[in-house]
């Protein structure tokens, strides 16, 4: 487990391992049996999901997912990462189809729609926290590796939106879920795979290289490959999904004192970055003044269900419209605390910074990335503005206060970057220190 992408406690011991919960899903060989693993670490316990697949005798095409050999079943079998065998992630498809329980682990399909039975699988490997196959180009399923009791924001949200006619969302088909802690915890959910759609990092990149190969004095709206349109329709498509958002759950609103005491705890957040990352010291006065600004806020805020984790490697671009994906909020987050309602703007906050982040990755460890600064600050004024402007025109009015806290939610964002830069790549930590360098 601690050489897989998704295993959270790299780096450090595992005190203690146990098998929570094993069923068999289908018997046979080549067998598929479901695991809950709980992994003590310290004083962290973090709780896993493993599909492990069984067999006789082990192909060549699967010894690269092998785990080991184990008693079952009277005879010693192969055990091996049944995510890789389509033979046996066809049993999920069909389990959903036929919204078939096997003891704890129960498979449920979207009502009104059909499963195609037929389609073979295929594992990505780009992902980190969660494990996802993708069915022929139909359906696309997501493992959520690490599990904490209760049902995903994700499924709710991407039902809800789609029951009301979204066109924002990919469809659902299906989830697979069981108990645990006496909640119903989801295991798994499966969409409408869009095969023929662009993510919007990928889109960004493009945009910002086309830039730094044009000739310097070239405005980046004359650059080949201009990405400004693009971030309008997304702020309109962003500001639809709040919308949409307020429209299914519930909304509420923050008073002037609970604003002020998250103004302290973005303060605190503030005072241990720059205790760890030092280069921070010089910038903190630039965080400091608009946290002051916030906590002088007099009106309350409303706030409602938000995406929680937004950026451009979370949409894609379909031939009709962008399309959000992935509203599980942070992984290593509790449930509790992604499901809170907070204000839009975290979102709107979230995608600038992205904005920033696909301007200057280039520019990390590139000889003479001095004399494309200027070109990345005007790529990324020029999208952030345009996406502003859409999110405006799609009904997600920025003025006044709300200017004001938005603000205080990007620093806020690029002090979190900060500290993560630092201690993951130290190279890279000029892209979140650059946004103190002008105060909005």
């Amino acid at each position: 487990m601690t050489g897989q992408r998704w295993f959270a406690g790299k780096g450090r011991a595992i005190d203690d391992l146990s098998v929570e919960t094993l069923t068999e899903i289908v018997a046979g060989d080549p067998g598929l049996v479901h695991l809950i693993v709980s992994v003590r670490q310290e004083e962290r316990r973090t709780r896993y999901q493993i599909l492990a697949g069984l067999r006789d005798h082990l192909p060549d095409r699967l010894k690269h997912v092998g785990i080991g050999t184990c008693e079952w079943g009277g005879r010693e079998r192969h055990v091996y990462d049944a995510m890789h065998d389509a033979s046996l992630t066809e049993h999920l498809l069909r389990g959903m189809d036929a919204d078939r329980r096997v003891n704890g682990v129960a498979f449920h399909r979207v009502a009104g729609v059909s499963i195609d039975t037929t389609q073979r699988s295929l594992v990505l490997t780009a992902e980190q926290s969660n494990t996802s196959l993708v069915y022929g180009d139909a359906y696309i399923l997501k493992l959520f590796r690490q599990l904490n009791a209760g049902v995903n924001p994700e499924l709710e949200i991407i039902t809800a939106l789609a029951g009301a006619g979204s066109a924002h969302v990919a469809r659902p088909y299906g989830w697979i879920e069981t108990g645990l802690d006496g909640e119903p915890t989801t295991l798994a959910i499966m969409q409408e795979y869009l095969p023929n759609a662009n993510d919007g990092w990928t889109m960004a990149l493009t945009s910002v290289r086309d830039l730094y190969a044009c000739p310097d004095a070239m405005p980046a709206e004359d650059a080949g490959g201009d990405f400004a349109a693009e971030a309008g329709r997304l702020g309109q498509a962003t500001a639809q999904v709040h919308r949409e958002l307020a429209e299914s759950f519930p909304t509420g609103v923050v008073e002037p004192p609970e604003i002020k005491r998250m103004t302290e705890r973005f303060r605190r957040r503030l005072d241990r970055a720059v205790a760890e990352v030092p280069p921070l010291a010089r910038h903190a006065e630039v965080a400091a003044r608009a946290y002051d600004r916030m906590a002088d806020l007099e009106h309350e805020i409303t706030v409602q269900r938000v995406h929680g984790d937004y950026h451009l490697g979370q949409v894609m671009r379909t031939t009709g419209d962008w399309v959000v994906l992935d509203f599980e909020g942070e992984p290593g987050q509790p449930l509790a605390e992604r499901r809170a309602l907070d204000s839009p703007l975290r979102d709107v906050a979230g995608m600038l910074r992205s904005f920033d982040y696909a301007a200057r990755h280039l520019l990390a460890d590139r000889p003479g990335a001095e004399r494309l600064e200027g070109r990345a600050r005007e790529w990324a004024a020029r999208n952030k503005a345009a996406f502003l402007a859409g999110y405006s025109e799609g009904g997600g009015h920025i003025r006044g206060a709300d200017a004001v806290l938005l603000r205080a939610l990007e620093l806020s964002k690029a002090v979190y970057e900060v500290v993560y830069e630092a201690r993951n790549r130290p190279s890279w930590l000029p892209i979140p220190l650059a946004a103190f360098g002008d105060e909005g």
